[in-house]
């Protein structure tokens, strides 16, 4: 049995994009490109494709939490667009290279990460939390109280 993770387009979990375009002139990515930000290594890749979180539903709210190991709560943004969409985003800097240094190992990734998320309905986007605990991002939103309908019974004559 072989534990080499295996790169899978069709795996909606993978960190791996495919670039349709790459080594297009027009590609996404490089100095000669139309989209100059899109990352194009795959350390980029892991680092664009950012941050895992996890998202449950309580009966009072839906509550997202985000590993943003080393980040402090001033690099991390939580916003709402369009009054439904949860943006959860952030950039991890690289570390500052000295002359002198000689790196044996580079395996923790640095760049920009973007979440977002669709809301459903019951969302209270005005009372949304967020506090940072320990490299753990944790985002309350809350939910509108069920109304029961209310029922009413009706004699009936006759």
């Amino acid at each position: 049995m072989s534990l080499i993770r295996r790169s899978n387009v069709f795996d909606p979990f993978s960190l791996d994009l495919w670039d349709p375009f790459e080594g297009f002139p027009f590609g996404s990515g490089g100095s000669n490109s139309l989209f100059p930000s899109f990352p194009r290594t795959s350390s980029e890749t892991a680092a664009f494709a950012g941050a895992r979180i996890d998202w449950k539903e309580t009966p009072e709210a839906h509550v997202f939490k985000a590993d943003v190991p080393g980040l402090k709560k001033e690099e991390v943004k939580v916003e709402v667009e369009d009054g439904n969409i949860l943006q959860i985003s952030g950039e991890r800097n690289k570390e500052q290279e000295e002359k002198t240094d000689t790196w044996h190992r580079v395996e923790r990734s640095s760049g920009r990460f973007l979440r977002r998320f669709r809301l459903p309905e019951n969302a209270k986007t005005e009372q949304i939390r967020a506090a940072m605990e320990n490299g753990v991002l944790t985002v309350t939103v809350p939910k509108e109280d069920v109304k029961k309908p209310e029922v009413k019974s009706i004699q009936i004559s006759g």
